[in-house]
């Protein structure tokens, strides 16, 4: 009879072991993977699967984020590779990861030529400053990779988020935004046809080293055309998008019926128009008055859904213009003070586009209001702080205010929307009106294709500044003064991004990794009680669990004596 169960429980054991195999063999077959996380943290965006899937060559990584660091960063190079990992299982195995110490090197002559290496392919690198044991230490790093795909390469900046967060909520918002930015880079090597965006010309726009910035930073993704508009009203269909970059002079009836049908077939459009004009050589004493521009695009906008009012939004939170506060010799002393009308946008809707965006800097911007608009969606996407001052057309804009104290009382008239993004089946500006002489009629539509619009009441917001030393264009949101770098260029890119992948890739955006800190005190007062807990309450399980056994043993064979 004992030899009976000892044999029985032999064959138990073999099916089991059969059955774990089976299963092993079956799941290598057919992989699955199971995101119980409540943030969704380890899946990726459907865009995301499908552009892992469809790479014809391996994509090589070299995420230059290791060695000795504080923790925040160990999470951070920690979850690049997480991410990575998930890129590699839906492309096949066709993603090859090097982690790099770019500290590592031999000697201090080898490290600065590798950083200098570094710096030529793009990656910037962040200074840390942290304690290891008890001690203060600081470590250059480069929180970036290279991404190689076909031979090209492209640098990815890793480290993103706004500068006005803590680092532990930093590094969480670069956390947050890994899928895209590495699939953004994967995406741009990988795409054999480059879209095409129009900058609109003709009406007095800043010259091309004002806008070089801009320029150079949408040829990193597409091709960009300066274009000018004509009476053929189907030349600008060939065109994925048109940007207008602060026009100052009007727009002929014939110029908008052919910017309102490109839209209502579908196209994109991106307007960075001013609502006033001010001349910044008149301002100091007493001043100048800011006047309104005459573009001829107000009933375009209503019809859309937005109107630019014509003032002038003065906000506590705001940059900083130079000042000749006296001379040294011949040097003039410059002095950097605080300029309402030069708002500092850290305040952002609930969308993509902005989703964990660094402050943008903005200059003489006015509120957009919205109005009726059938079937249009919009979504506010740069807002101005709470501490603000509105002031109504003609504004006087004087140097003499630098001089004010900001005080907060005067500044309350809440937060403002400067920036807004349309969405939806757009009807004609001509529905039920003469259309413009001269124009072709043959193919006109009352009511468009889904589409989308973006509307920034501050044309200077996509003008670069200029080096002090040399005069040359600086990168788009670099501040010549402070070398601050606002984040001007991401929300264009970012917008365009969006506008033109059909929602794809920067959906991904939307990932939120809530920060569950350890409550300190919770932890100081009950530190004991949980180290006991820990140590004692296996022993006690383990204990109780072996009476048991021996309980159930003695009982089983107690008829077998």
């Amino acid at each position: 009879m004992v030899r009976v169960k000892q044999v029985e429980s032999l064959l138990k054991l073999s099916i089991g072991i059969l059955l774990i195999v089976i299963l092993n063999q079956l799941a290598g077959l057919f992989p699955m993977r199971l995101d119980l996380t409540e943030e969704k943290r380890y899946s990726v965006t459907p865009a995301t699967r499908a552009l892992l899937g469809d790479l014809q060559e391996t994509v090589y990584v070299q995420v230059f984020l290791e060695g000795e660091m504080p923790a925040g960063f160990k999470r951070l190079r920690n979850a690049i590779e997480e991410t990575l990992n998930q890129f590699d299982y839906y492309a096949d195995g066709q993603i090859q990861v090097d982690f790099i110490d770019p500290s590592a090197a031999l000697n201090e002559k080898a490290r600065n030529e590798y950083f200098r290496s570094l710096l030529q392919r793009g990656l910037q690198p962040t200074n840390l400053s942290y304690k290891r044991d008890g001690n203060k230490t600081e470590k250059l790093i480069f929180p970036g990779a290279i991404v190689t795909y076909f031979g090209q390469e492209i640098p990815v900046t890793l480290l993103r988020g706004s500068q006005s967060a803590t680092s532990e909520e930093r590094l969480n918002q670069s956390i947050e935004g890994l899928e895209y930015e590495l699939a953004s880079a994967i995406r741009t090597l990988s795409n054999d046809r480059r879209k095409t965006v129009a900058l609109i010309r003709g009406h007095n726009e800043p010259d091309s080293l004002n806008l070089a910035g801009l320029t150079n930073a949408l040829l990193e993704k597409y091709d960009v055309f300066n274009v000018t508009l004509d009476n053929k009203n189907r030349a600008l269909n060939r065109f994925d998008a048109i940007l207008f970059p602060k026009p100052t002079s009007g727009f002929s009836p014939q110029e908008k019926f052919q910017i309102d049908q490109y839209i209502l077939n579908g196209g994109k459009a991106l307007f960075f128009v001013d609502a006033l004009r001010v001349n910044m050589d008149s301002a100091s004493g007493e001043g100048t008055f800011a006047f309104p521009y005459e573009l001829e695009l107000d009933d375009m906008f209503f019809k859309y859904g937005v109107r630019i009012n014509r003032d002038y939004v003065q906000d506590i939170v705001c940059g900083e213009y130079p000042i000749v506060a006296g001379n040294m010799g011949a040097q003039a002393q410059i002095r950097m003070l605080p300029w309402p009308f030069f708002p500092m946008v850290n305040n952002f809707g609930n969308h993509p586009i902005v989703k964990n965006l660094d402050a943008v800097s903005m200059k003489f911007v006015s509120t957009i209001d919205t109005v009726k608009a059938q079937g249009i969606t919009k979504i506010p996407l740069l807002k101005t702080s709470q501490y603000t001052m509105v002031n109504q057309a003609p504004v006087k804009v004087a140097f003499n205010e630098l001089r004010k104290n900001l005080d907060p009382d005067r500044f309350n008239h809440g937060s403002k929307n400067v920036s807004y993004l349309l969405k939806g089946k757009f009807t004609s500006l001509y529905k039920n009106r003469i259309l413009p002489k001269g124009v072709d009629k043959s193919n006109f539509r009352e009511n468009g294709e889904e589409t989308s619009i973006l509307i920034c009441s501050d044309g200077d917001m996509i003008r670069n500044e200029f080096s002090i030393k040399d005069g040359t264009p600086l990168e788009l949101g670099l501040s010549p003064y402070s070398q601050m770098k606002f984040a001007n260029k991401d929300f264009v890119m970012n917008a365009l991004d969006f506008m033109l992948n059909d929602q794809g890739l920067i959906v991904s955006k939307n990932k939120s990794f809530a920060i569950r800190p350890l409550d300190k005190v919770r932890i100081a007062n009950e530190k004991l009680t949980w180290q006991l807990v820990n140590l004692v309450l296996p022993l006690l399980v383990l204990l109780i669990y072996g009476v048991l056994r021996a309980y159930w043993r003695k009982k089983k064979y107690a008829h077998y004596k």
